[in-house]
């Protein structure tokens, strides 16, 4: 019933479906079910960077874009939580306030909730929901990230990597990490000193990828987003992609890579869940003494341990 809502264009049934994600509540596989016919149905565009260029005014921006070409869009925010008290300050909301009275627009701010890679544990569910709710377009912006955040690029079909001058000198460019997952680099804050030698060392740790005849090259776009411009020229990117993606048969595989994530961890899950109902028995604690007393190594004692779990 939730989902026929959803479908209908209900955004307090899109909340409460999102809601049941991030919960784990036992009824997640009837949802995951009444939602399985509408996977695939939705554009999913991820937007990534250090704290402070300016994703959430970017995906403001591009919301008024997608809206002006009559497409229902979909975002979801991630913020930080805190490692102390698990609370977090959802902000995305209020620098999103421009869509909030636009029904063809959901706004979700979701809490990390302590999952690293700048996203939360329950975003590919949330993604699904978003997708099952009519949802043209899905955008997902994560947290503010480092160098090695990278899991936005195992959910997206179009990663956008945001940066703005100043981020470092030419070594930082040609570091591994968030830098390798861009199929859009977008150079914010373009004003600023700085932009050409920001643009001319991704350009230059572009080049010096190796692709074969026919592969992606990154596309590097320059914005202002507080003012609007360059957002055409980044909307038109994510579209020289999507047509790439395509033709080639890209899409699919990318979002069969995506649901094989979903299923493995989905299945982690359920395997930890039945780990810890043995931690709370004397099954697990039985192998550990005998590891500590070295009666038994600790792979075969994990052995044993997954017999158990197949019993």
């Amino acid at each position: 019933m939730l989902v026929e809502r959803a479908r209908a264009g209900d955004p307090r049934a899109v909340a409460r479906l999102i809601t049941l994600v991030e919960s784990g509540d036992e009824a997640l596989p009837q949802v995951a079910a009444a939602l399985a016919p509408y996977a695939g149905q939705a554009q999913v565009v991820g937007l990534t960077g250090s704290p402070g260029v300016g994703k959430s005014t970017t995906t403001n921006e591009l919301v008024r874009a997608l809206r002006a070409r009559g497409h229902r869009v979909g975002v979801l925010a991630i913020d930080p939580s805190s490692p102390f008290t698990g609370g977090a300050i959802l902000g995305d909301r209020v620098r999103m306030q421009d869509h909030a009275t636009d029904p063809g627009v959901y706004i979700r701010s979701m809490s990390s909730r302590g999952h690293l890679g700048g996203l939360s544990a329950a975003t590919p569910q949330a993604v699904r929901v978003l997708e099952g709710a009519g949802c043209d377009v899905v955008l997902v912006e994560t947290v503010g990230v480092g160098q090695a955040e990278v899991e936005v690029a195992s959910l997206a079909d179009t990663t956008l990597v945001l940066l703005a001058p100043g981020m470092g000198d030419a070594i930082q460019a040609v570091k591994a990490g968030i830098l390798e997952i861009a199929d859009v680099f977008v150079v914010n804050k373009a004003d600023r000193d700085g932009v050409d030698a920001t643009v001319r060392d991704i350009q230059g740790m572009i080049a010096l990828g190796e692709r074969g005849p026919g592969e992606w090259r990154p596309q590097v776009v320059r914005s202002i987003a507080s003012r609007g411009e360059g957002i055409d020229d980044i909307a038109a990117a994510i579209d020289k992609h999507r047509d790439w993606l395509e033709r080639n048969d890209e899409l699919r595989r990318r979002q069969e890579t995506r649901a094989a994530a979903e299923v493995e961890a989905i299945a982690l899950g359920v395997l930890r869940a039945r780990i810890g109902s043995l931690r709370d028995g004397t099954e697990l604690s039985t192998l550990a003494a005998r590891v500590a007393e070295g009666a038994l190594d600790p792979y075969a004692a994990a052995d044993e341990l997954l017999a158990q779990l197949r019993s």
